[in-house]
């Protein structure tokens, strides 16, 4: 009589039965099956080398494929997948993986299948997620199992920092109707954000509202975050609205969310909404945190508005919320923009008496603010108690200290400073340069700095082009304009393209030399570059026309810059009164308005 095919081993005629949990271990057909250990008794005591025994006479496959028949344990089940694609190098299936996955939501062992999907995702598969999606449908119509297997699916992807693949299984659960959650929606939409997907991360959030999928206030606060980094405000605004729509309330986070959106919104005023947040927020209850006010303060420092970052600073403090490190930065900064380096020394004072200490950004900041106002042995303490405090000093420090002497004279100091940084192993950049070649030519020492612009390619810098406008402006100062000419043409070969203040600072140079023509020649060149002359290169050339008596070109020039629909500045009302008008020449102005008491 013939055995039953689950019975038979393929190989000499042995043979295996079932107890009640599944396969019994591979004996001869004329033994005693009484003390004979199942497969699945090995698998659970973890006889690996035993099992390793039996698989000479059978295909792991198709002992995977029994396991799964004889309704074996499924974790047990796991175990075995897991072992033989380790020891074996085994690759099984798509279907019989998500056969698994399926045998372990039925017994609902959520964690053993995120682990599972996890290896499965880290370790490269190389289906698709199309074929993913296939094989589920195939193995179940369970469509909660396989909703739960697809949100998993998305979160792996997600967490292996593979968030297209995410994305892409976002849409295959949508077109096979899988209901997704938030633990998979929120780190997807968070990814997408984080590599600036925000057309994708948008898609998301729409389909996520089609679906149905409920959201938190975690997910809005995602989604907003992400737009309001976009620099899409408006429709930041609107997802809120929805946000109420559905009874989710925004938190503090929200707020603070917006208040950072329009602060890195990059235009003057841009702080212009803050004030109607802050109502808002009064309104539904919320207290501003330090995040908050940072946000605030830093934003309204950014926005050239002082009185409002400090009425912001004090309504902190009175509101006993915690004023920490990074108030004082923005503070400092903000202060030093506006060139009010009184008050930053008073805020230094009074940042050191509220027992706070001062990390490396606030003492770059301090020791820029006393450099400012010319207390540079002040500052050069400040930089000295760097090290005292256990911090290093950065390349920005060393060379906000090394410009201070540059421009206090002590040119001396500052090679003394820059070799300590040489000392320290901290390599001197560009800049370091630019602020030691700067202060030669202040000292009238050009070849020096041009030794120094020497010294910096043979290091491996590369000279920029702030680089060349002082090494121009320093011939120009000495009446060597055609020399500096031949700097502007080395800009060229070296692929540095100049800038507005590379040509006027060589226009100059060539009108205070009375070479009219070369100035005008170069005039050429510039608009030549597709670059249009700006006002300061009108106010040079009519300043030497007039002063070379030149007063019927300087004329054309002041009609030609209001043609091209340049605004005159403060500069050019001076140069006119005093060039032209004081002399008895009222300006002939063809058709253009120009008030010319010197106010627009």
């Amino acid at each position: 009589m013939l055995l039953d095919p689950l019975k038979r081993n393929f190989f000499h005629g042995k043979t295996f039965s079932r107890n009640k949990l599944g396969l019994r271990a591979f004996c001869s057909a004329d033994s005693t099956t009484q003390n004979t250990p199942t497969i699945e008794e090995l698998i659970r005591k973890q006889h690996w080398s035993k099992l390793r025994i039996h698989l000479k006479t059978t295909n792991p496959t198709s002992l995977l494929q029994q396991l799964f028949d004889s309704g074996a344990d499924p974790v047990l089940i796991l175990w075995f997948f897991n072992w033989s694609t380790r020891e074996l190098s085994m690759t099984y299936n798509l279907e019989l993986a998500c056969r698994l996955l399926h045998s372990l939501a039925n017994v609902k062992m959520y964690p053993k299948m995120r682990s599972f999907l996890h290896g499965f995702v880290q370790n490269g598969s190389f289906n698709s997620v199309s074929s993913i999606f296939h094989a589920l449908s195939l193995c179940s119509d369970s469509l909660c199992d396989n909703s739960i297997i697809a949100d998993m699916l998305v979160l792996a992807y997600v967490k292996n920092m593979k968030p297209r693949l995410g994305f892409e299984a976002f849409q295959r659960a949508g077109d096979y109707g899988l209901k997704l959650s938030v633990l998979s929606c929120n780190p997807l939409l968070n990814a997408l954000v984080k590599e600036s997907k925000s057309d994708s991360m948008e898609h998301v959030y729409k389909e996520m509202r089609k679906r149905r999928i409920e959201f938190d206030v975690i997910s809005f606060n995602i989604v907003i975050n992400g737009l309001c980094k976009a620099g899409k405000l408006n429709k930041a605004s609107d997802v809120m609205e929805d946000m109420k729509s559905l009874g989710v309330l925004p938190n503090v986070i929200t707020y603070n969310t917006f208040l950072d959106g329009y602060r890195k919104k990059g235009k003057i005023g841009k702080m212009y909404k803050a004030d109607a947040i802050m109502i808002e927020m009064a309104g539904s209850g919320i207290s501003p945190n330090e995040i908050t006010f940072n946000i605030l303060i830093d934003g309204f420092c950014k926005d050239g508005n002082i009185s409002a970052a400090m009425k912001a600073f004090e309504e902190m403090k009175s509101q006993g919320v915690k004023v920490d490190v990074i108030t004082y930065n923005s503070l400092t900064n903000g202060l030093c923009r506006c060139g009010r380096f009184d008050e930053v020394v008073g805020l230094h004072e009074q940042m050191l008496s509220s027992g706070l200490k001062p990390n490396a950004i606030t003492y770059n900041a301090f020791i820029n603010g006393y450099c400012k106002k010319k207390m540079v042995d002040q500052a050069r303490r400040l930089f000295d108690d760097i090290t005292n405090q256990g911090m290093v000093p950065t390349v920005v420090t060393y060379n906000t200290m090394i410009d201070a002497y540059c421009k206090d004279g002590r040119m001396e100091d500052a090679f003394t400073l820059r070799n300590t940084m040489l000392d320290k192993g901290l390599l001197p950049d560009i800049s370091t340069y630019n602020c030691l070649i700067t202060g030669l030519c202040r000292k009238g020492d050009f070849e020096g700095a041009k030794n120094l612009k020497n010294e910096l390619i043979n290091k491996g810098l590369r000279a920029d082009c702030v680089t060349y406008n002082i090494l121009i402006g320093a011939l120009c100062k000495k009446g060597e304009s055609k020399r500096a000419a031949k700097l502007l043409d080395e800009m060229f070969k070296v692929g540095l393209n100049p800038s507005h203040i590379t040509y006027n600072t060589l226009m100059d140079g060539y009108c205070k030399e009375g070479n009219l023509v070369a100035a005008l020649n170069l005039k050429t060149q510039l608009e030549k570059e597709k670059k249009r002359a700006n006002i300061v290169t009108y106010n040079v050339l009519i300043k030497g026309f007039c002063q070379k008596g030149k007063l019927k070109e300087a004329n054309r020039l002041l009609n030609e810059l209001l043609e091209k629909g340049l605004i005159p500045n403060q500069t050019t009302y001076e140069i006119v009164r005093e060039e032209m008008m004081e002399k008895g020449i009222i300006p002939d102005i063809e058709g253009h308005l120009f008030n010319f008491s010197g106010s627009s």
